[in-house]
């Protein structure tokens, strides 16, 4: 398996906490920003599913430019032979 070595930058992660924190987010919007903390500051990779969440958001008009952030962010952090 190929391994991505890419991390959360430091204003995704503080985007990304402040989506959680946010009783008006989205359930998206806030597993996006759970997925792109997980990656902060270790070598985790995402997922299929959330793979597949991010690039339905990226594809999407509906989501605001923040969410799209977090979805490019989680993305970019994929595995690289899927």
């Amino acid at each position: 398996m190929a391994s991505n070595n890419k991390q959360t930058s430091n204003d995704v992660s503080f985007l990304a906490a402040k989506t959680l924190r946010d009783k008006n987010a989205s359930n998206i919007a806030k597993s996006l920003a759970a997925s792109a903390l997980s990656q902060s500051r270790n070598k985790n990779q995402t997922g299929a599913e959330m793979e597949d969440l991010a690039s339905r958001v990226l594809s999407s008009s509906k989501y605001s430019n923040e969410t799209k952030t977090l979805a490019g962010s989680v993305l970019s952090q994929s595995n690289k032979k899927r």
